[in-house]
């Protein structure tokens, strides 16, 4: 966004400083000569209206490409921006037709009342009977993908197979959508399974006004009993930032009128919900606390009291990679006994574990069912998780160090040659900025700091850029904008791929000051 008298003035500026008569020394004078050469094709770069547009958009290798000289330069900055504008958008419908967005859920259901319920005398005369019986009693695969056909077209297939107890069965459903205005879509469903007949739906979707919405399904399902019609229809309104009310009616098999409302914060998540219907009715009320630290740790409790019965759940979730949640949580309930839900989230797959431990509220079956988790998880982050990522990381690292470790080398030569020619011009600047009071850079460090006690075995690394710092003072200003300090002259990058700070110790009026900022941090001192 630099004007042309900016930039004229930076290539002034610039240009005084690297200047090859300006220094004497045989070895400068080569120094200077090579960044005064860089400074100067920037320039040149920077000051036509064509070859800056293209170097905003395509950066150094647009510059380097055979043909820009006789198409482009035809070409109006405008045109050049409209035609990248078009390739852009040709690239991301080539991107919308290779991505499926898979998602996929694994259900997996494990009865382990034999450690709790057991009566030993029933036991007696049957060999082993000593060791309980854990066993998978229920399993659940289900698995969709979308295909886009246009850009407001969508194809998606999606397909399930149960089994409970030695029965099960599967079915496979394929819907087409279509995102008719900014305000809707629809989507038309067919499906089939080995226990179900033929199903026929259709879903539309409506924005009513900004804060509004409505949605509607119906379905035909055909089966051997005749055909079992079905009609869902959800209304939602925002009634504030951060709170969302629903009215939903259900009629058909499970008929059904339910309301509630939901508040989700930076912090916390809360609902509230009451259902009227055939042939549950209930009322549930549910808390989430989102703590703000960077595993985005949840911890959630809920209570839902109805004709079946009354259910207390409690829980915890948190990030354990970049792609992988682990949550668990416990549910005590009359009739349904204690349970242990095992879920862990890998990107848009879902893995999910209901292990029903007892069909009684015994205390041992809650205190194993909560304590028995947290142990397992805390040894589990402490020797294999942390291990693994601390060891991924450095991998990520050093092979980013290794790929750039070339350029980083030329940019460390070309730092501590544009820091030797800037020692006259500093000199000066330091005479001037004495006289009158002004801004005087003590001590300045580029890089990366440890202050925090769990890091102090790690390596501090940082680069002394006092130098260039007080180079680029003016007037008893010092002025940075939102970009990587790394592109500064005298700067280089210490360590690649890792959190980096400035801190910079200065003189204004004859008192010291300290500053810390962050890499693409502005910054402006002497601060107000």
């Amino acid at each position: 966004q630099a004007s042309q008298e900016e930039l004229k003035a930076a290539y002034r500026r610039l240009c005084m400083l690297y200047h090859p008569d300006k220094h004497r020394d045989p070895e400068l004078k080569t120094q200077a000569e090579r960044l005064f050469n860089l400074v100067h094709q920037a320039y040149e770069v920077l000051s036509d209206p064509q070859t800056r547009a293209i170097y905003d958009i395509y950066g150094r290798r647009g510059l380097e490409m055979e043909g820009w000289e006789v198409v482009e330069r035809k070409r109006t900055p405008a045109e050049i921006r409209e035609e990248f504008e078009r390739l852009q958008r040709e690239r991301e419908e080539r991107r919308l037709q290779q991505r499926t967005n898979p998602k996929g859920t694994i259900s997996v259901g494990i009865d382990a009342t034999d450690l709790f319920d057991r009566y030993d005398e029933e036991y007696e005369d049957v060999p082993g009977s000593s060791f309980p019986q854990i066993e998978i009693n229920k399993m659940h695969i289900s698995q969709s993908i979308e295909a886009p056909l246009t850009a407001t077209d969508t194809a998606i297939l999606s397909g399930n197979l149960s089994t409970q107890n030695g029965n099960g069965g599967g079915s496979i459903n394929l819907a087409l959508r279509r995102v008719t205005s900014a305000k809707g879509w629809g989507e038309l469903e067919f499906g089939a399974g080995d226990l179900q007949g033929p199903l026929f739906g259709m879903k539309i979707f409506r924005n009513l006004t900004p804060r509004c919405f409505i949605t509607t399904n119906c379905a035909l399902q055909f089966s051997s009993r005749g055909i079992r019609p079905g009609l869902t229809t959800v209304l939602a309104r925002n009634l504030d930032k951060n709170t969302m009310g629903y009215l939903q009616w259900r009629w058909g098999i499970q008929s059904a009128m339910n309301t509630s409302i939901v508040r989700d914060t930076k912090s916390s998540h809360f609902t509230v919900a009451l259902q009227l219907g055939i042939p549950h009715s209930f009322m549930m009320v549910s808390y989430q606390h989102k703590f703000q630290d960077e595993d985005q740790t949840r911890v959630k409790g809920s209570l839902k009291a109805g004709f079946f019965g009354t259910i207390v759940e409690y829980g915890a979730e948190r990030k354990i990679s970049r792609h992988s949640v682990l949550g668990a949580t416990v549910s005590v309930g009359v009739p349904q006994g204690v349970s242990l839900k095992i879920k862990l989230n890998r990107a848009s797959q879902t893995y999910f574990f209901p292990v029903h431990l007892t069909d009684q509220l015994l205390p041992s079956a809650v205190f194993y069912a909560t304590v028995g988790p947290l142990v397992i998880y805390f040894a589990m982050h402490r020797l294999i998780i942390k291990p693994y990522l601390r060891a991924q990381k450095e991998r990520e690292l050093e092979k980013q160090r290794e790929s750039t470790a070339s350029d980083i080398l030329q940019k460390k030569q070309e730092a501590e040659a544009a820091v030797r020619l800037m020692q006259e011009s500093v000199r000066r600047i330091i005479e001037a900025e004495e006289a009158r009071m002004g801004l005087i850079v003590v001590n300045a460090w580029y890089g990366k700091f440890v202050n925090d006690n769990s890091r102090k075995n790690e390596k501090v690394k940082v680069i002394d850029v006092t130098v260039p710092l007080q180079c680029l003072v003016k007037d008893s200003k010092l002025i940075l904008t939102e970009a990587s300090k790394a592109g500064l002259p005298g700067f280089y990058d210490p360590c690649v791929g890792e959190e980096k700070n400035l801190k910079v110790l200065y003189q204004f009026r004859g008192v010291l000051h300290q500053v810390m900022s962050a890499d693409n941090e502005a910054l402006r001192i002497p601060k107000q």
